[in-house]
């Protein structure tokens, strides 16, 4: 594998991803040196692959995860954020580009996986391999037509659309620590306005949990997840052991993208 001058990030983190997959690939070939930021993050994350051992393989692909986790956290602030906020808890964040005057096309796009973040940053999807795929291909969602969105998302104002962002760090049952009571809930809150700071002052948020029918800021700390109920937009399909059975979702629209960002729970 040739990682090209022009996208080398691009490339090494899908061969990242595909090795923590458990794809047996060969070392791809350094780039051209290059001084620039992008080349300096290539040649580090290389330097560092090849002297993980590649046996026992399952020690192997939890140093490659972990390497993948640092390397997309270094790529920028905004992926740093994201892997801070949300990569514990049972989420997806993804962003995809704004085709349609009707954004619901767009957001299917994205739950679908068949879009691509139109500035190549990080998604994060438990669920991207799941073999429950095969059976629901949106899965954990079973979103609705485009149709019937307006019947099941409300407005919310940016300060309400932080607070979703942020109580999505929050377990759906027997949560110790709600975020409203946190230590850390401060930079919580930092951390949820430096990814909804990307799609920029004039950027529209919507939500599916009931809370905002009647109030477009309802406060989302005080209730945390377990105090908020939302039109599902999962799948009522019994899967590889897992049931679905509550979520929360934020969907961030802008002239130019959507961003989609879902919490889900499980047992």
């Amino acid at each position: 594998m040739s990682l090209h001058a022009d996208q080398p990030t691009d490339l090494l983190d899908a061969y990242l991803e595909a090795l923590w997959d458990g794809t047996d690939l060969p070392l791809p070939e350094k780039p051209a040196i290059s001084t620039d930021r992008a080349g300096e993050l290539v040649h580090w994350a290389l330097d560092r692959l090849q002297s993980i051992p590649r046996e026992p393989k399952d020690v192997f692909n939890r140093h490659v995860g972990s390497l993948l986790t640092e390397f997309r956290s270094r790529i920028c602030p905004w992926n740093a954020a994201a892997l801070r906020l949300l990569d514990r808890a049972y989420t997806f964040a993804a962003t995809g580009p704004r085709r349609h005057e009707n954004w619901a096309h767009d957001v299917l796009a994205v739950m679908h996986r068949s879009v691509r973040d139109p500035r190549g940053w990080v998604r994060l999807d438990w669920d991207r391999t799941n073999t429950a795929r095969d059976t629901v291909p949106a899965y954990p969602f079973a979103p609705p037509a485009a149709s019937q969105f307006p019947d099941r998302l409300y407005p919310l104002d940016t300060e309400a659309a932080v607070a979703a962002l942020a109580v999505m760090t929050e377990q759906w049952q027997w949560e110790a620590a709600p975020v409203r009571a946190r230590p850390d809930r401060d930079a919580v809150l930092a951390d949820a306005r430096t990814l909804l700071d990307r799609y920029g002052p004039t950027a529209r948020y919507w939500t599916n949990a009931k809370a905002a029918a009647s109030d477009p800021a309802p406060d989302f700390l005080a209730a945390g997840l377990q105090g908020t109920s939302s039109h599902l937009f999962l799948t009522s399909e019994y899967l590889n052991g897992l049931d679905l059975f509550e979520d929360l979702g934020l969907i961030a629209v802008t002239d130019d993208e959507v961003g989609v960002f879902w919490s889900f729970g499980a047992y």
